[in-house]
C-alpha cells in the first residue's frame, strides 16, 4: 500500500571548524604581486594577518577571484563606509570586524566552508544545513551539508530529488511540501508541480504579477493599464543579477506620450511603459492561492510545529551547532 507523505524543509547554518582569523585574500588567476597589491585596498586590514593558516588546503580555484570589476568595487566602497561610519563602536579596529566576501576571501584550513551571515547575528564560516521532516511523525527522513553561500532555493530540486527516491522506495508518496519563503522560486514551483507534488512555499514579498493597476489577461497574455491601453508581451529573457527567466511587457511609446497618466506611470526620464514578470506567474499564482487557503493555513502551522522543533533539538542538545570536522564530506557524516 502506498501512503501519502508530507514534508517539511528548512535549513540552519552550522559552524564551520574553521575560524574567520585566517581568512585570506584571493588572487587573480595570474597571481601578479602589482594585482594583489591593487585589490588589498578591499580591507585594508587585511594587510596585517592576525594568524596564519599551517597549511593551506585550498585548490587553486578555490584561491581564484571570480567576482567581477562591479563587485569588487561595491565590496571596497562598503569597507570605507565601514570604516568611516564604524571605527566608535568597540571592536571596530579588529580584523574580524571588516565586511569579508566569499567573493574576495577563503578559508586555508576549512576551503569548503563558506562566510554566511543571518540577521542579528555574527559573521561566521558556516555550512548551510537541509533538513525534511515527516509532519505526521516528526521523523527526519533527509539531511544534508551544503555550502553557506548558496540560496536555500537553489537546493531545493537536489533536496526534492532525492527524497523522492527514498520515500517511494519505503513505500510512500511524496504529495505536499511545506517550507518557508527563502525556498520560493518559480523554477521551484514549475519543478515540484511536474512532480505531482503541491507546494506550501509562502512567495518573497517582493512577488508582484504586475504593476499595480494593471490588469492580466490570460488567454492573450496581455496587461490592460489603468488608461485601458494593451501592453503586449515583448519577449523572454535571463536576469542577469537573479538569472531567473522573465517576460518583458512593453507599451508603444506613442500611446504614452498621449496618456494623461503618464507623469504618474512613466515617471521622470522613461519614454514608453516596460516591465518584467517572471516566467512562472501560473506557477506562482497556483502557490498563492494554495497558500492563501484554509488549508494553507493549517499547513504552515504544521511546518512551524514540525520541522522547527527539530532543529532546535539538534542545534541545542544534539550539538549541531558546530561541525567539528573540515571538509563538506565529513560535514555530511556528521549531520
Amino acid at each position: 500500500m502506498v501512503k501519502g507523505s508530507t514534508q517539511a524543509v528548512d535549513s540552519a547554518p552550522v559552524k564551520a571548524n574553521a575560524s574567520m582569523d585566517t581568512l585570506e585574500l584571493k588572487v587573480p588567476a595570474q597571481e601578479l604581486d602589482a594585482h594583489l597589491a591593487d585589490i588589498r585596498h578591499i580591507s585594508n586590514r587585511d594587510k596585517d594577518t592576525f594568524r596564519t593558516a599551517k597549511q593551506n588546503k585550498a585548490s587553486k580555484t578555490q584561491q581564484t577571484i571570480t567576482a567581477n570589476t562591479q563587485e569588487l568595487n561595491s565590496i571596497a566602497a562598503r569597507n570605507k563606509n565601514w570604516s568611516s561610519q564604524q571605527n566608535h563602536r568597540p571592536g571596530a579596529a579588529n580584523k574580524g570586524s571588516r565586511y569579508t566576501s566569499n567573493k574576495t576571501h577563503y578559508s586555508p584550513t576549512d576551503p569548503d566552508a563558506r562566510i554566511s551571515v543571518k540577521p542579528g547575528k555574527a559573521r561566521k564560516l558556516n555550512y548551510s544545513s537541509q533538513l525534511s521532516v515527516d509532519t505526521a511523525h516528526h521523523v527526519i527522513t533527509d539531511i544534508k551539508a551544503y555550502h553557506a553561500d548558496g540560496k536555500d532555493n537553489q537546493y531545493l530540486e537536489d533536496i526534492v530529488d532525492r527524497l523522492d527516491k527514498r520515500l517511494w522506495r519505503f513505500g510512500f508518496k511524496f504529495e505536499h511540501l511545506l517550507a518557508d519563503t527563502g525556498y520560493s522560486s518559480g523554477e521551484n514551483y514549475a519543478y515540484l508541480e511536474q512532480k505531482g507534488i503541491k507546494s506550501y512555499i509562502p512567495p518573497h514579498g517582493t512577488y508582484k504579477g504586475g504593476p499595480d493597476g494593471f490588469k492580466y489577461i490570460k488567454a492573450q497574455d496581455h496587461y490592460i493599464c489603468p488608461n485601458q491601453h494593451i501592453v503586449p508581451f515583448k519577449k523572454v529573457f535571463r536576469d542577469y543579477r537573479t538569472q531567473t527567466l522573465k517576460k518583458e511587457y512593453r507599451i508603444s511609446s506613442k500611446l504614452c506620450k498621449q496618456c494623461p497618466l503618464a507623469s504618474r506611470c512613466l515617471g521622470k526620464t522613461a519614454k514608453e511603459k516596460k516591465f518584467s514578470v517572471t516566467y512562472y506567474r501560473d506557477e506562482y499564482e497556483r502557490n498563492n492561492a494554495r497558500i492563501q487557503s484554509p488549508k494553507g493555513g493549517v499547513m504552515k502551522a504544521k511546518r512551524q510545529s514540525t520541522v522547527e522543533p527539530v532543529f532546535g533539538t539538534l542545534t541545542q542538545f544534539m550539538g549541531l551547532r558546530k561541525i567539528n570536522t573540515i571538509g563538506i564530506k565529513q560535514a555530511n557524516k556528521v549531520m
